[in-house]
């Protein structure tokens, strides 16, 4: 028997086992949260590490962390381009997979390293020319030169970045996700560690500050995209794959497919990120105390946000496989699974953020009597944010199955219709034309991102129906 074999083998045995309809959804819940677990951790390990590097640039300064705000401004906007493009991996790996086609697996992951590689170059000009694009955006030049700083050091990590993010979608296609998570879980204390040394200087090394904090991400960088190769070609069920096998082919359908798949992907999470940037200059129009709870809600978003981005993965993979063994009614399912399981998590989760907004709030600006006005405002904001919450997970869950289809270009038409036809216009005017102020941008926010939801569940709905089993 061949290796092939015994990955073809290994790609039925998850279905063979179940044997009675009624063990459908049973199987399907469990296969999925076995994906989505290790993901949504990985996800909530780089949060981790941020917020490190936050927390060690805050003691150098306010100015320091306002650039460090800029720099990441610039590099997310960069990175996001390449980001969605190796998305791509996962569901072509996974359709791959689910047909029991090694070799394709295999290729797919080849094409997205290629072009990971290919893409690097113009999305490293961003950061290198940082200092440029923020004074002509209107930046002070001390903050402008600050930012350049950082992005100095973190412009090197942008390759060996999206290598990893290519090679855990393979991991995940192949419903093997646990791996990234114990990178990830190695290179927090890796980057605290870095990050303290080179920030300040310890140990003989120099001070370098927040060039230091750029190169420490970097180094990280660098250090998990060896961790995961070790782990594609050296252990098992990987190294049956030969990833690194005839590395210098550039498959040109395959890739052409991949920027089809991939480029659509991109501009809706600059879709989605550009919207709550305008969101946050709104409310700098409103007051010091808008922006700075939309800062504090935004950031308990983004964290609960990684409870169904994880699960949103999980569907791509699950759908993929679907899809590649052409079966229809396991597709339906998987969509089905996967948006109840991340409806009911994330209810679940703002729940227990309306119970403790205001000891939320107070954990951001303390108990201060001047901070009063910008806690009870946070408390507000996660209190109308429990729709937001909901829609903004559906609406990512939803979207990762319909990738698990290839299908990327409509939803991102119905991106740029919920979060900017419905969604700014309506955060514009509830923010300034009625009474409600900076709860009104929230609602504005909500109200696109609902629309956007129920757009992608229709979508899901007419593609799954459209598809036949043999």
């Amino acid at each position: 028997m061949t290796s092939f074999d015994k990955i073809e083998r290994a790609a039925t045995a998850s279905r063979e086992a179940v044997t009675t309809p009624g063990n459908h959804f049973a199987h399907e819940l469990s296969e999925t949260i076995k994906l989505a677990l290790p993901m949504a951790l990985t996800q909530l390990g780089q949060i981790a590490m941020m917020t490190t590097d936050l927390a060690f640039i805050g003691r150098l300064g306010n100015e320091a962390v306002a650039a460090a705000a800029l720099a990441g401004t610039v590099y997310f906007v960069s990175f996001t381009f390449g980001m969605g493009l190796v998305s791509a991996v996962a569901p072509l790996a996974a359709q791959a997979f689910g047909a029991r086609d090694p070799l394709l697996v295999r290729r797919s992951l080849r094409t997205g390293l290629w072009a990971a590689l290919l893409i690097s170059a113009p999305i490293m000009m961003f950061p290198l020319f940082g200092e440029q694009i923020l004074l002509a955006l209107g930046q002070a030049p001390a903050a402008a030169h600050l930012a350049q700083r950082y992005l100095f050091g973190l412009v090197w990590g942008v390759t060996p970045a999206l290598w990893f993010l290519a090679l855990r979608g393979f991991m995940g296609a192949v419903n093997r996700p646990e791996p990234a998570l114990w990178i990830t879980l190695a290179a927090i204390p890796a980057n605290a560690l870095l990050a303290y040394l080179l920030i300040y200087g310890e140990w003989g090394l120099p001070r370098l500050e927040l060039l230091g904090a750029g190169l420490a991400t970097a180094i990280v960088n660098f250090g998990t995209l060896l961790a995961g190769l070790w782990f594609a070609t050296r252990r098992r069920p990987f190294r049956e794959y030969h990833v690194l096998g005839h590395i210098w082919r550039i498959d040109r359908s395959l890739m052409r497919e991949l920027f089809v798949i991939g480029a659509p992907i991109s501009v809706a999470f600059l879709m989605e990120y550009g919207l709550f940037s305008a969101a946050a200059l709104l409310m700098g129009l409103i007051s010091t105390t808008a922006l700075a709870a939309h800062q504090v809600a935004l950031q308990i978003t983004a964290i609960l946000f990684m409870v169904p981005f994880g699960i949103s993965m999980a569907a791509t993979v699950r759908v993929g496989h679907a899809v590649g063994r052409n079966d229809a009614s396991a597709v339906k399912r998987a969509g089905l699974v996967a948006t109840g399981l991340g409806i009911a998590l994330v209810a679940a989760l703002t729940l227990a953020v309306i119970v403790s907004r205001f000891a939320i709030a107070r954990l951001f600006f303390g108990t201060a009597e001047s901070a009063e006005g910008a806690t009870e405002l946070t408390s507000t904001l996660l209190l109308v944010g429990a729709t937001f919450f909901v829609a903004d997970g559906v609406q990512s869950i939803v979207a990762g199955s319909l990738r698990g289809m290839n299908d990327t270009r409509v939803p991102l038409l119905f991106a740029a219709i919920g979060y900017w036809l419905i969604g700014f216009p309506t955060a514009c005017w509830l923010g300034f034309r009625t009474e409600f102020g900076a709860v009104g941008v929230w609602i504005g926010l909500s109200c696109g991102t609902a629309v956007n939801a129920a757009l992608l569940i229709w979508r899901f709905r007419l593609l799954a129906n459209r598809l036949r089993s043999p």
